[in-house]
């Protein structure tokens, strides 16, 4: 009879510690996108332009990008515990110094720090919850995990519209003190320790600055593009820096090869079934993630959504992780991972070709949800399984790197898509554009000087010009605002095909890559001295 009481209190300390590193990864995630409702209250606070506030927004993701692998490294090698604490409490720190930033400068920095936090909370938790439980708990947690995952990176306009609507911009930060703290003391009272696997092993100094230098010189790179689309890939200031970053990480590869005690071990990417995880991981960000962004803007700049509203709608899409996570995780451990993978993709595929068939220049969300249902099933159902997979096969020493990776090609997939869907859409408008304006009877210097506002303002923006009360009085407004409707429409109608394909593409590597239920390495807790 004992021995079931210990065993009940044991599983409940278990769950405790899964809401503990899951509040973590939440707020990690948050905070990638909960800014972006922010910046309009942010440029008036400032007295400053959105390209100025930029850096708010890139200053967490490269830096988040750079560090996850370090982190995970670092977790492997002291005890994933011990970090993910230690990043927690960074995470929380930071978000008061944010919260109370007088100058944009402090701000920029704040974030930088706080992405260190954020990157070592979410590419420790998969190897923590793995390294915490056994069995068919550990993929119930694993769907869990996954699910929390899937709501956090969805949930920014809603909870950041909120917060911003209610207690202005520095309420995104301040909540995550209290939230932050309690997750700091279940930790320490919950989560047990993993060994320190490489505790006798020097650290790998030269890995983690070739490829915190690679991976900072890509992202650098991808979002110089952004913020310039008119600016060619040769372009130096562009292709300098895409090209500076694959040297470092092809020296990064060399040097692993060599090194006694690498940061990364390469024979990971010798085994299909990792080669599988990532690319989906991949396809993730660059699909489903990466589309959110432009859903967002459609929603706000185009239909008019506050961005509370937004957020309540796009529930449409995030509540889906919340109600099969721990579906996924049960199933998980009686049917393949790898055809329900592998079928989630496609049912995500088809919930963005409806996207597409929806766009109109009436669109509402009654138009929009059955394809936001069919991402957001997609999501729900990948995100946790791809949790559990990812783990499996894997020895328990290198689990915090394979989460680490994990998440890495997720985020650069993120990074990736943004960039690639957004040229996309540059491209669509300006040659709708181009190919009609012409048709609007108006006077040549007017219609040459609006068609280079347009452009230059880019589709996010176009609406507002177009819809202008200067220009809603002139006598060709009508005819002049449907082509840039359409404009808009026939970019955004592409972007969704495009993540369509992609996401058909991640359905196709998890068939062909994927095995069907691996085994996974036996993780024994020991306690430390």
């Amino acid at each position: 009879m004992r021995s079931i009481t210990m065993k009940q209190k044991t599983s409940v300390k278990q769950w405790i510690a899964l809401a503990a590193m899951g509040l973590g990864v939440f707020m990690g995630l948050l905070d990638v996108t909960v800014v972006n409702v922010a910046l309009p209250t942010m440029v008036r606070d400032f007295n400053t332009t959105f390209t100025d506030l930029q850096w708010v927004l890139n200053a967490y993701t490269l830096v988040y990008a750079v560090t996850l692998m370090i982190m995970s490294k670092l977790g492997d090698m002291y005890g994933r515990k011990k970090i993910f604490l230690g990043s927690l409490v960074l995470f929380v720190l930071a978000s008061a110094v944010n919260g109370m930033a007088a100058s944009l400068l402090i701000l920029d920095i704040g974030r930088g720090v706080q992405a260190i936090g954020g990157a070592g909370m979410m590419s420790l938790s998969m190897a923590l919850v793995a390294s915490n439980f056994e069995g068919k708990d550990r993929g119930l947690a694993l769907g869990i995990l996954g699910s929390i995952i899937g709501v956090s990176s969805a949930s920014g306009p809603l909870i950041g519209g909120y917060l911003v609507e209610h207690f202005s911009w520095p309420a995104i930060f301040y909540v995550n003190v209290p939230f932050g703290i309690l997750a700091v003391i279940l930790t320490v009272i919950y989560v047990q320790e993993t060994p320190s696997y490489g505790k006798n092993q020097k650290v790998d100094l030269l890995g983690m600055l070739l490829s915190a230098a690679g991976l900072f010189a890509i992202i650098y790179g991808l979002i110089v593009k952004e913020g310039h689309p008119h600016w060619t890939w040769t372009d130096v200031r562009v292709s300098g820096w895409l090209l500076g970053g694959a040297i470092f990480l092809i020296l990064f590869i060399f040097a692993e090869t060599k090194m006694k005690d690498p940061m990364v071990n390469l024979k990971l990417f010798k085994k299909p079934h990792f080669i599988g995880v990532v690319v989906v991981a991949f396809t993730l960000g660059a699909g489903f993630y990466a589309y959110n962004t432009f859903l967002t803007a459609l929603m706000q700049n185009y239909i008019g959504y506050s961005a509370t509203q937004t957020g309540l709608r796009q529930l449409t899409i995030s509540v889906w992780s919340l109600v099969l996570g721990p579906i996924v995780g049960i199933l998980s451990a009686r049917y393949s991972k790898k055809w329900m993978i592998s079928i989630s993709m496609f049912i995500g595929a088809i919930g963005f070709w409806l996207m597409a068939r929806a766009i109109s220049p009436t669109v509402s969300f009654v138009d929009l949800w059955p394809g936001m249902v069919g991402m957001g099933i997609a999501n729900g159902m990948v995100n946790p399984l791809l949790n559990t997979a990812g783990m499996e096969g894997i020895q328990a020493n290198e689990m915090g790197m394979a989460s680490g990776l994990l998440n890495v090609f997720r985020q650069l997939g993120t990074t990736i898509g943004v960039v690639g869907l957004g040229l996309i859409q540059d491209n669509q408008y300006e040659s709708y554009l181009n190919g009609h304006l012409a048709s609007v009877r108006m006077p040549a210097p007017a219609l040459s000087g609006l068609k280079k506002a347009l452009i230059d303002a880019g589709p996010f923006s176009g609406h507002g010009i177009a819809f202008s009360n200067r220009l809603s009085h002139a006598p060709f407004a009508h005819a002049f605002q449907q082509i840039v409707i359409k404009a808009y429409d026939n970019g955004m109608a592409t972007v969704a095909i495009t993540a369509a394909v992609i996401a058909v593409i991640g359905g196709i590597a998890a068939a062909l890559l994927l095995q069907r239920n691996p085994k996974s390495a036996d993780v024994t807790i020991k306690d430390q001295d």
